[in-house]
C-alpha cells in the first residue's frame, strides 16, 4: 500500500480549493515555489497529474477530483477534530463523570456543582449516584473521573485519597424515646432500642457495624433504609432511634423535635473524600472542577 505524505495532501487540497498556487501559498504562509514542489512530489508519487495548469491558476484533472474528494472530506474531519479539542481546551465543550453519594452530594459537592455550571455553562456534568462501593468501582473501571466518597473505604493502590470535609455519625430519636434525654449512655443501651440504619451496601453502615463490634455491640435493627433521609422521617414518627450523619438530621435536632443519645464513648469521627486515579489524565473540563474544589491548582 502506497503511503502519501500528509503534507503534499494538504498543500494539494488548499491548491484545489484556492484555484491558485499563489492563493495556496499565502494561506499556508509558505512560497509558491514550495507549494508547486509539493503538488509536484505528490503527482510523482501517484503517477497521475492531478492539476492542469493555466494562465490564470490551476484545475483539477479527472484524476485530481477523485482524489480531491476524499482529501475533503478527511482534511475537513481533521479541521473539525482539532477545532472540537481547541472548544475542550477553552471548556467551550466537554464533559465531567463524576460518582458521589447521596449524602457526598447533599453535604459537599452540590455548592461546587452549581458554582461550576454557572461559570462553565457549556460543559455537561453527569453525576452516578451510589453508594461508595459503587463509586469506586465506576472509578476503577474509568466509567468517571473521580468520586466523592465517605470512610471508611479499602483504596487501590494506584488511588489517591483526598480528606475534603469531617462528619459524624449521631443516633437521634423523637419524644417515645425523652427518657434517654440528656444522659450519658452505654452503648450496650442500643441494643434495648428499635433501631433504624442504612441498609448494608453503603460505607456508613459498615463503619457503624465495625465500630460497635469493636465495642461488643452486634445490632438487630428493627428497620433497614436506603436513604439517611428516610431514617429521619422515620425517627420523626417514633419508629425507632435513627443512625444517621448529624448533617442529616441537623434541622430537627436543632428545632428540638428529635435530640441526640450521648454515649460515655465517643463515636470518632469520618471523612468525606474525593478518589481519583493516581495517573490519570483528566479531561480539561474534569480538571477544572476540581481547580474549583480547591484540590489542584491551575497550571
Amino acid at each position: 500500500m502506497m503511503t502519501v505524505n500528509l503534507e503534499y495532501l494538504k498543500v494539494f487540497y488548499y491548491t484545489a480549493n484556492c484555484g491558485s498556487v499563489t492563493k495556496a501559498a499565502a494561506l499556508l504562509s509558505i512560497s509558491q515555489p514550495a507549494v508547486s514542489q509539493s503538488v509536484k512530489l505528490l503527482e510523482s508519487q501517484l503517477g497521475v497529474s492531478l492539476f492542469q495548469r493555466e494562465s490564470r491558476g490551476v484545475t483539477l484533472t479527472a484524476e485530481g477530483r477523485v482524489l480531491y474528494e476524499y482529501v475533503k472530506t478527511g482534511y475537513e474531519q481533521f479541521l473539525l477534530g482539532t477545532e472540537e479539542v481547541q472548544k475542550m481546551k477553552n471548556l467551550e465543550t466537554g464533559e465531567v463523570h463524576i460518582g458521589a453519594s447521596d449524602m457526598t452530594l447533599q453535604f459537599y459537592l452540590l455548592p461546587f456543582l452549581e458554582s461550576y455550571s454557572e461559570q462553565y455553562p457549556a460543559i455537561k456534568v453527569n453525576v452516578t449516584n451510589g453508594p461508595t462501593p459503587e463509586t469506586l468501582q465506576s472509578l476503577r473501571e474509568g466509567i468517571i473521573d473521580f468520586g466523592v466518597v465517605s470512610s471508611p473505604f479499602e483504596a487501590a493502590d494506584d488511588m489517591e485519597v483526598i480528606p475534603v470535609r469531617e462528619v459524624e455519625d449521631v443516633f437521634v430519636a423523637g419524644r417515645r424515646f425523652i427518657a434517654y434525654k440528656n444522659r450519658m449512655l452505654d452503648l450496650q443501651e442500643l441494643l434495648k432500642l428499635p433501631m433504624i440504619v442504612l441498609e448494608n451496601n453503603t460505607s456508613s453502615r459498615s463503619y457503624m457495624n465495625r465500630y460497635l463490634a469493636e465495642n461488643g455491640i452486634t445490632l438487630a435493627p428493627e428497620f433497614e433504609l436506603a436513604t439517611s433521609d428516610m431514617i429521619v422521617q422515620f425517627a420523626l414518627r417514633n419508629l425507632g432511634v435513627g443512625c444517621v450523619v448529624r448533617d442529616f438530621a441537623k434541622e430537627a435536632l436543632d428545632s428540638g423535635v428529635l435530640f441526640e443519645l450521648r454515649f460515655n464513648r465517643m463515636i470518632p469521627k469520618r471523612h468525606f473524600c474525593v478518589v481519583k486515579r493516581k495517573h490519570a489524565v483528566l479531561s480539561n473540563a474534569a480538571a477544572r472542577l476540581l481547580e474549583t474544589m480547591g484540590l489542584i491548582e491551575r497550571g
